[in-house]
């Protein structure tokens, strides 16, 4: 037999309480005494209560809903950061709306206004398409990753320890010549720290090194396409030289090992990989490549933490204001695998 649809009334009639207080525990809870929202949360159980979701969106604009913006998910890291926030569906009970920016600034604006006719509660944006301040005025709250952060709270690896960590490891490889591979990152962007830190390490040991900044592609193709002409540049630039290459990621890693394994059946001693994620591309690889560990898991979790703070904060009757901006940093850790010594 179907079951009967609980009702308000009937929950008031149970709790010998009027419709209005039962509307109230569901609408504005912090307006009831801790004892009444006991007694009305015991009886939606003795009741066997569905709610129903949309109506509840309906009634007080609050929709559970959470949204992502990510530039694409091509690059493994965004993959990975993206499969670890959904995980966290189990521990705050917000769910996602997902949109990829493919780094078009009318699309995401675009996305970010269906976003909001959805009535979400949140971003969490790591795209670096639409500047922090626009993205304040958004009136919802809001944590970026590993993305320009000056109007809106955030969680970022300290990429320059990563760096500092990752070029240390190739000096102690004896590479003749180290090679940071990077695209033009500016400087309020948190990956800069990965193009200071390789600087200021070859710097301070006096190593000959080189960085190259430039559009590496935006799909796998066009990936592969830049790395082959890499490859071919630094064997011509530097031959019979140890090259010890640190990648701006584990993408772009796993690409040059699989040109350089497929021109010589193996990784010669002559080239030494490192890069950065530890998505689970460089695990997996066909040589495992060494990188710098974000640890994208704690990433998502402590950027979670912080929005569910700040969404819970708003449901209050009387929130607190935001005064001060929240910065995390995540420390990264070095991995050893076979692509280096």
């Amino acid at each position: 037999m179907e079951k009967k649809k609980i009702t308000f009334a009937d929950i008031a009639k149970y709790t010998n309480f009027s419709k209005t207080t039962i509307s109230r525990y569901f609408n504005n809870p912090d307006s009831l005494t801790i004892e009444n929202q006991e007694t009305i949360a015991q009886a939606l159980k003795d009741l066997n209560y569905q709610e129903n979701k949309l109506a509840k969106v309906f009634a007080n604009g609050k929709s559970e809903f959470v949204g992502i913006i990510v530039p694409n998910l091509y690059l493994h890291y965004y993959a990975e950061m993206l499969n670890q926030i959904l995980n966290t569906y189990e521990s705050f009970n917000y769910k996602f709306l997902i949109f990829a920016g493919k780094n078009n600034e009318e699309a995401e604006r675009k996305y970010i206004q269906e976003l909001l006719a959805y009535k979400i509660e949140g971003m969490v944006v790591l795209s670096h398409t639409i500047p922090s301040k626009e993205l304040a005025s958004y009136g919802v709250p809001i944590v970026a990753i590993e993305r320009e952060d000056q109007y809106v709270h955030s969680v970022n690896t300290d990429n320059y320890m990563g760096a500092v960590q990752a070029t240390s490891l190739l000096l102690k490889n004896n590479c003749d010549v180290l090679l940071h591979i990077n695209s033009n990152v500016p400087k309020n962007v948190p990956a800069f720290g990965r193009i200071q830190g390789f600087l200021d390490t070859c710097r301070e040991h006096q190593a000959n090194h080189e960085v190259i900044l430039k559009d590496l592609g935006h799909s796998h193709q066009e990936i592969h396409a830049s790395m082959a002409e890499l490859y071919q540049y630094m064997e011509k630039k530097y031959p019979h030289m140890k090259k010890g290459i640190f990648l701006a990621n584990d993408t772009h890693a796993n690409s040059m090992l699989n040109i350089i394994f497929r021109e010589h059946g193996a990784l010669p001693e002559e080239y030494r990989i490192i890069g950065f994620d530890d998505s689970p591309a460089s695990g997996q690889a066909i040589v495992p490549i060494s990188t710098v560990g974000q640890q994208i898991g704690k990433i998502a979790r402590e950027a979670m933490e912080i929005l569910v703070m700040l969404m819970e904060e708003r449901k209050k009757r009387r929130p607190q204001p935001q005064t001060e901006l929240i910065h995390k940093h995540v420390t990264p850790i070095l991995i050893r695998r076979e692509t280096t010594d």
